[in-house]
């Protein structure tokens, strides 16, 4: 994959606005962009339709989360990146993230709307978290990330050019807090290094701390 048209080297970010972690390593490569010459491209993807051939499987709770919060947000935003361009999604998930996460407001059409004032998209795109209208769209955007790193992981996907030139997709990696400044470019360029080696496909160890929100 060529560099962006700014000349850096692109990172490819899936993500659903819902999931906790995928906001911590969202704020994390936002720290990297400052450090490494990379450009975040954000895309994308979806926990309901990630689950939805495996809803028997999963904890009563999740199930209803699926099922009554998980749709609207990343709805919004597809149909907000649709309707405006690619380069709003990003803004768009630091103000829903923000709300959501930081700020304990919880995905609500209430944290929705105010994102979309925040970040000067029209009120009325609200309604779309009720549509399907642009779920093709959403799907699609959520089968190119998964089609890169397999059905086994969830959100976040990060896809960066390997030195074949062809895209090395993974999942994670999964941190809190956020790393900042050269704590952050080091996890990159660990990151970056496993990630590139032959047949590497997982280092994982026991969450025993929830997301840090700072």
């Amino acid at each position: 994959m060529s560099d962006t048209p700014t000349g850096k080297t692109p990172v490819d970010f899936w993500f659903d606005p819902l999931c906790p972690w995928a906001w911590m390593t969202s704020r994390w490569m936002l720290e990297v962009e400052k450090v490494r010459d990379v450009e975040v491209r954000w895309h994308v993807m979806s926990l309901a339709v990630l689950n939805e051939n495996r809803v028997d499987e999963l904890p009563e709770e999740y199930r209803e989360m699926l099922a009554t919060q998980a749709w609207g947000p990343v709805r919004v935003v597809i149909a907000a990146q649709q309707k405006f361009g690619e380069q709003i999604t990003g803004p768009l998930y630091t103000a829903l993230g923000t709300r959501f996460h930081n700020r304990g407001e919880g995905p609500t059409l209430e944290a929705v709307a105010g994102a979309l004032e925040e970040v000067g998209l029209p009120a009325e795109l609200i309604e779309y978290a009720g549509s399907n209208t642009y779920d093709t769209e959403l799907r699609a955007s959520h089968q190119e990330g998964i089609e890169k790193v397999g059905q086994d992981v969830g959100t976040p996907v990060i896809a960066v050019p390997g030195a074949d030139g062809e895209q090395i997709a993974f999942f994670g990696p999964v941190v809190t807090p956020a790393p900042k400044g050269e704590a952050a470019a080091k996890l990159w360029d660990g990151t970056l290094l496993v990630a590139s080696t032959p047949g590497f496909y997982e280092i994982k160890r026991t969450r025993t701390e929830g997301p840090i929100f700072d």
